[in-house]
C-alpha cells in the first residue's frame, strides 16, 4: 500500500536515531534498507526474496544466471558431459574457501545439493533424475542421470529462492526442516551473527579470502563478484516515510523498494538516483491452500479467478503509473520467452459481484469460513491483500481477514493444517518475475514442493513441462508453453493478478549497482 505524502514529509522532519558517520567510515560501509525484515536466514528453507538476497551475500552457487537467463560457471571452473548426456562432471575452481577457513570440497557441494532438494521442487527433480550424485574426488562432482537433462547448469544456477546455496557438509547434513546452526558460506561476505537485531538490523563483512571468477564482466549472478565495501548494513525501517527521510538525509545509501507514489519526488532529487532493477517485474498472485475446503474444489477456484480484475491489483500496488504496471498477464512473467496469452480471453471481462455469487453457489460454496492472511509490514503485498479481501467479501465469501507481520505469514503459509489448526486458506504474494520466468523456474505451478506450494499435483502439466524441457524446436516449445498455461488456468494453480515494476532508489554517489535482485558486489562509492 502506498503512503501519503503528508506522512512522508512529517517523517522527513524527524531526526533518525543513527550514529554520526565520519566521511572516511562512510566510504567503507554500505547502508541498505530492505523491502521487509529478514526473518529466515537459512537460504534453503524459505521462498522470500529477502532471504534470497541475503543468501547471495553469504553463499555462492555452482553456476550463476545472467540477464539473458544463461547459466555460467561460478564456483565451478567448468564441466564435461559424457555418455550421451547421462554423465556430468563438474570441476570446482581453485582457491575456494568457506568462511571458517576450510577448503570447499566436492562432498560439501553434494551434501548441499541433497539438502536443497528436500525443500525445493527443482532440486527434487534433479535428485529424482539422478541415479547417483557423488564426489569423485575433492574437486569433482559427478551426476549420473537416468535421462539427459541439458538444463542442469540452469537448475544449479537457479537465480530465485529457494536458492541452491553451497555450504559445508557438516551444515548441509542439518535436517532440511530445521535452520542451520550457523551461517558459513563461501560467498563474498561473511554474516556477522553477533550484530543481528531481529526486526531491525543485519550486518555483513567483506570476506577477504573470497576468490572471484577470474574472467568476464559482472552480469547479475555471473562474472567476478568484486567487493568494494568492508561492511554492508541492512536496516529494516518501520515505514516508508522513515525510509524516505533516511535516504534524503544521506543516513542510508540504498532503498530497495522505493514507494511508487514517491517516484515524482525521487526523480527530481539531484542527489538521488532511481531505477527499476528487477526488469522482469513482480507478479501479484492469489495462492490457494488446495488441501482443505473450500479451495480443494477447482470449480470454486475458477470462480475466484474469473472475478479478478488485474487492473485493480496493479493500481493498488503501483498507483496507476503506466510505466510501472501491466495487466492482462498470464502465469509466466510478461516480456520473456515463456510469456503467453493463451487462455486469457475468458478473464478479460471479470464476473460481476452478482454473477460471482451465483457461480459460487453452483460450484458448491456453502458459506465455509475462509481465512486470508496478509502482512501489515510489506506494503506491496498488503495492498494486493486488501484488494483481494474486498473482492471476496463482495462476492459473498465468509472471510476472516487476518493481518500479521511478514515473517509470521511466511511461516503460516508452509503449514498444511486446516485453519483451526494454524493453517490458512488463501493469500496474495508479489512474486519476482525471475521466479515465474519459465517452466524450469516456476515451481509454484507444479505444486509438488514442500514449501508454500498449494499442495496439489497436476500430472498433465508435469507431462507438458517434461516435453518442454526436452524440446529444441522454438515453435513447438511455444505451443507447449501455451498448453501449460491453459492447463494451469483451468486447474487454477494460482491466479495471476498483473505485474508491477518496483523502483529502487540510492544516493547518487553510488555507482555499479547491478540489475536484478539486490546485489552488493560491483557497487562502489564515487
Amino acid at each position: 500500500m502506498t503512503v501519503s505524502r503528508r506522512r512522508v514529509l512529517a517523517a522527513g522532519a524527524l531526526s533518525l536515531a543513527a550514529p554520526a558517520v565520519v566521511a572516511a567510515e562512510k566510504t567503507r560501509v554500505l547502508r541498505f534498507m530492505p523491502a521487509v525484515d529478514l526473518t529466515f536466514l537459512d537460504p534453503h528453507i524459505n521462498t522470500s526474496n529477502v532471504t534470497r538476497n541475503h543468501g547471495g551475500l553469504v553463499f555462492d552457487q555452482l553456476y550463476g544466471t545472467n540477464a539473458a537467463f544463461e547459466a555460467k560457471p561460478q564456483m565451478v571452473a567448468g564441466h564435461v558431459v559424457e555418455d550421451d548426456g547421462l554423465t556430468w562432471r563438474l570441476t570446482l575452481r581453485d582457491g575456494l574457501l568457506w568462511h571458517d577457513g576450510e577448503r570447499v570440497l566436492a562432498r560439501d557441494c553434494v551434501a548441499s545439493i541433497r539438502r536443497w532438494a528436500v525443500r525445493d521442487v527443482l532440486g527434487t527433480e534433479i535428485v529424482d533424475l539422478s541415479n547417483e550424485i557423488l564426489a569423485a574426488d575433492d574437486k569433482t562432482i559427478v551426476f549420473r542421470l537416468k535421462r539427459p537433462f541439458p538444463m542442469l547448469p540452469n537448475a544449479l544456477g537457479k537465480p530465485n529462492a529457494n536458492m541452491p546455496a553451497m555450504m559445508p557438509e557438516r551444515l548441509a547434513k542439518t535436517d532440511a526442516y530445521k535452520p542451520i546452526p550457523e551461517l558459513i558460506g563461501s560467498g563474498p561476505f561473511r554474516y556477522l551473527a553477533a550484530e543481528r537485531m531481529q526486526g531491525a538490523r543485519n550486518v555483513y563483512a567483506k570476506f577477504e579470502q573470497y576468490v572471484p571468477v577470474p574472467t568476464g564482466s559482472p552480469d547479475r549472478g555471473t562474472g567476478p563478484k568484486i567487493v568494494h565495501f568492508d561492511r554492508v548494513e541492512w536496516t529494516t525501517m518501520p515505514d516508508q516515510g522513515t525510509a524516505f527521510a533516511a535516504l534524503q538525509k544521506g543516513e542510508h545509501d540504498w532503498w530497495e523498494y522505493a514507494a511508487h507514489d514517491l517516484m515524482p519526488i525521487l526523480r527530481k532529487a539531484s542527489d538521488i538516483r532511481s531505477a527499476v532493477l528487477e526488469t522482469e517485474g513482480e507478479m501479484a498472485i492469489v495462492r490457494f491452500n488446495q488441501l482443505h475446503p473450500p479451495f480443494n474444489n477447482p470449480a470454486i477456484r475458477r470462480v475466484i479467478l474469473r472475478c479478478i480484475d488485474q487492473a485493480d491489483f496493479v493500481n493498488a500496488i503501483a498507483g496507476g503509473d503506466p510505466e510501472l504496471q501491466r495487466s492482462g498477464v498470464g502465469v509466466f512473467a510478461p516480456g520473456l520467452p515463456s510469456s503467453s496469452t493463451a487462455g486469457l480471453d475468458e478473464l478479460k471481462k471479470p464476473l460481476t459481484d452478482a454473477q460471482a455469487r451465483v457461480e459460487l453457489e453452483k460450484a458448491g460454496y456453502r458459506g465455509e469460513r475462509v481465512l486470508q492472511i496478509a502482512p501489515a509490514d510489506y506494503p506491496n503485498v498488503r495492498a494486493s491483500s486488501e484488494v483481494l479481501a474486498d473482492l471476496l467479501k463482495r462476492i459473498g465469501i465468509n472471510l476472516d481477514y487476518v493481518q500479521t507481520d511478514w515473517g509470521t505469514m511466511s511461516g503460516r503459509n508452509t503449514k498444511r493444517d486446516p485453519i483451526d489448526a494454524g493453517g490458512t486458506n488463501i493469500h496474495t504474494l508479489n512474486v519476482p518475475g525471475l521466479a515465474v520466468a519459465s517452466p524450469l523456474l516456476n515451481g509454484r505451478l507444479r505444486g509438488v514442493g514442500a514449501v508454500e506450494s498449494g499442495w496439489y499435483r497436476n500430472d498433465r502439466y508435469e507431462a507438458l513441462r517434461t516435453a518442454w524441457l526436452g524440446e529444441t524446436d522454438a515453435s513447438k516449445r511455444k505451443a507447449l508453453v501455451d498448453d501449460m498455461q491453459r492447463e494451469v488456468l483451468n486447474n487454477v494453480a494460482y491466479a495471476p493478478c498483473g505485474t508491477t515494476f518496483q523502483p529502487s532508489a540510492w544516493r547518487s554517489d553510488l555507482t555499479g549497482i547491478l540489475s536484478g535482485v539486490a546485489k552488493f558486489w560491483n557497487v562502489r562509492r564515487a
